[in-house]
């Protein structure tokens, strides 16, 4: 495909920077800069330090309840809607009324302000003395082939409470894609959450009034996939190269701080992880186990290029210093950063630590899981993280894998493994049990006798089923259902493939099928139904695998041409797809949707409303003590 027929998500960046702009030149002068702690390393990937000194912000301060002293006569608060945030800014406003100091106040709402923010700040008495305006930051542009909302609140808000706000957020980016890029004709779709987003999209298209025009597209498939479709994948430990480096390091908006242990100094390096690094652009992707092989021989390579200079004419010296030299220099400190990260997964990988386990012991337990064997092993060695207080993520993540991919725990078993796990964590964790319940993460299998729960147990389950009205609890409701159908995940496994055969061994060097970013033993089910929709052109010969999964599914296909039913979308937008995944992705799965359109020859483009990993999505439901 030609470089101009292929989506630049670039430009969703120079679009933010636009808009943030033309509302910061409105408030004129020099003015401070107040920010939400979640919308720092955003804002700082959209525009940076420099170019909010340009617009006329002196100093830039992170949002907190402290007060703020000194500063200028103006102030701009970039935060998301939360109650919190409105608090602290009207705390802040508060605070310059009794020292005597007068301020102009904006604040700017990411991605809208809501109702229930104004009320707040109308009930602090701060209202009338702010300006409110809509900051519409939408996807950034991670990598090429990568946008994210940047918005992990989705995940709890909506799979957990069933809270629909986040989700006209998700419907908006879509609308503004498809004015940037063109109509997007085919629309694939699985989940609760994607069903709502794709009613979302059509009734703000049609309120916008866009044009519709075939020749303006530049994505022919887009397909809307729900977290909750697939728990088992982001609960599953990482062995590809990136996934790894989020596991232990956490990659923050594509961007990661390395500290002494892979520096060898006392600096922290901060770098960032895009396909513009020569070197990363060649690792991300691949199992752990082939990246040190391919770092040892860049490194030869690099190391020859620096000694041919011993031989050279002055003109080729000065040629050489003037253009490969930066470029060797760059490469050689990219080197070293990673092979120093390796190292530390190296010995995260074999020794682990006293609060993490050994990562090939919890291999072969996911692996277990995974094939549906040694259950009873399984579970020993669940209760052993849980006696030895192991890194308390890690224990629950086991504990939700096992859940899923046994259709819901036996009560027994659950109240067993639940009354172990408060007393070595805490009985606050009643609280969290309970969220990961809600969330379908973890369940009791429906079965003919039920154990009687104890009694706050009860209050807390009436609570669950009554907590909201109408849609919002039939979701949650129809979700719990579909998750703990008699082994889902046995027979989903089986129709799509996702574990391979007794005995088929997949080659981590040279891949040959998605597997490889499981070291071979599972494939994830969110890219194998992306899989399935490209080949298929919709979920047509499906239908047995996708009632097994929660929420409804849905395709809006173009309408063929009369002459042989072909398709009216460009030859090259018709190999362009956006996988739109609402709650999250992994790094395994971005690597693993590389592979198939590299595979399958498309141009597949990730977007999704937050990067996440198994700890950062349980830490959304863990009750924590205030």
């Amino acid at each position: 495909m030609a470089g101009g027929d292929y989506p630049d998500v670039s430009m969703l960046k120079e679009l933010a920077r636009e808009q943030l702009t033309i509302l910061l030149g409105n408030f004129y002068g020099k003015k401070d800069l107040v920010i939400d702690p979640g919308l720092m390393t955003p804002l700082d990937r959209l525009t940076g330090v420099q170019f909010l000194k340009h617009k006329g912000v002196d100093k830039i301060f992170k949002l907190e309840h402290k007060e703020i002293l000194g500063g200028c006569d103006q102030r701009v608060y970039i935060v998301r809607p939360q109650v919190k945030s409105m608090r602290n800014i009207a705390a802040h406003i508060h605070s310059d009324k009794r020292a005597g100091k007068l301020r102009k106040y904006r604040i700017l709402m990411v991605p809208r302000r809501l109702h229930v923010c104004e009320m707040i700040l109308e009930q602090e008495g701060v209202y009338g003395s702010v300006q409110i305006e809509d900051l519409h930051i939408g996807l950034i542009p991670i990598d090429s082939d990568i946008i994210s909302l940047e918005n992990p609140q989705l995940l709890d808000s909506f799979f957990m409470e069933g809270d629909y706000t986040w989700l006209h957020t998700v419907a908006r980016t879509i609308v503004n894609l498809q004015s940037t890029f063109g109509t997007i004709p085919n629309v694939y779709g699985q989940g609760h959450a994607a069903k709502i987003v794709e009613t979302l999209v059509q009734t703000l298209t049609s309120e916008l009034g866009e044009k519709k025009s075939p020749l303006q597209h530049k994505i022919g498939h887009i397909v809307l996939l729900d977290r909750d479709v697939d728990y088992v994948t982001p609960l599953c430990s990482q062995v590809t190269y990136e996934g790894l480096l989020d596991d232990i390091f956490e990659i923050k908006c594509g961007a990661i701080e390395f500290g002494p242990e892979v520096t060898g100094t006392e600096k922290v390096a901060k770098t960032m992880l895009n396909s513009e690094d020569a070197i990363f652009s060649q690792i991300r992707n691949r199992h752990f186990t082939g990246v040190f092989k391919y770092l040892s021989s860049r490194a030869k390579e690099i190391q020859a290029n620096y000694d041919k200079r011993h031989n050279m004419e002055l003109q080729e010296l000065k040629n050489f210093v003037s253009e490969e030299l930066k470029g060797l220099k760059q490469e050689h400190r990219s080197l070293t950063l990673h092979i120093g990260a390796s190292e530390v997964i190296m010995k995260h990988k074999t020794k682990g630590s006293l609060k993490r386990g050994d990562l090939q012991d919890i291999l072969g337990v996911e692996h277990n899981l995974l094939e549906g064997s040694d259950f009873r092993q399984c579970v020993s060695y669940i209760e052993e993280c849980i006696h030895r207080q192991y890194d308390m993520l890690l224990t629950l993540r086991l504990l939700c894998l096992l859940s899923c991919t046994t259709s819901g725990l036996l009560a027994k078993d659950y109240q067993s493994l639940k009354l172990k796990f408060l007393h070595s964590y805490g009985f606050e964790h009643m609280i969290t049990f309970f969220n990961l319940k809600k969330a379908g993460l973890l369940t009791e299998a429906v079965t003919g006798k039920e154990v009687a729960p104890s009694s706050i147990e009860s209050n807390l389950n009436k609570l669950a089923d009554s907590r909201g009205v109408g849609s919002a609890v039939s979701y949650v409701t129809s979700s719990l259902a579909a998750l703990q159908k008699k082994d889902w995940f046995r027979t989903v496994s089986k129709k799509l493939s996702l574990i391979p055969k007794a005995g088929v061994e997949c080659n981590l060097q040279n891949p040959n099928d998605m597997s490889y970013v499981f070291g071979g033993a599972y494939t994830p089910l969110t890219c194998r139904l992306v899989e399935q929709a490209i080949q298929r052109q919709g979920w047509g010969g499906l239908e047995d695998v996708l009632r097994h999964l929660p929420g409804t599914n849905f395709e809006k296909i173009e309408a063929r041409s009369a002459k042989g039913g072909k398709s009216t979308v460009g030859s090259a937008a018709s190999k362009v797809v956006l996988v739109y995944f609402i709650g999250g992705v992994t790094y395994s799965e971005i690597a693993a949707l590389r592979f198939l359109g590299r595979q399958k020859g498309y141009r597949i483009i990730i977007a999704t409303t937050a990067i996440i990993n198994g700890s950062r999505m349980l830490r959304s439901f863990v009750e924590t003590v205030k």
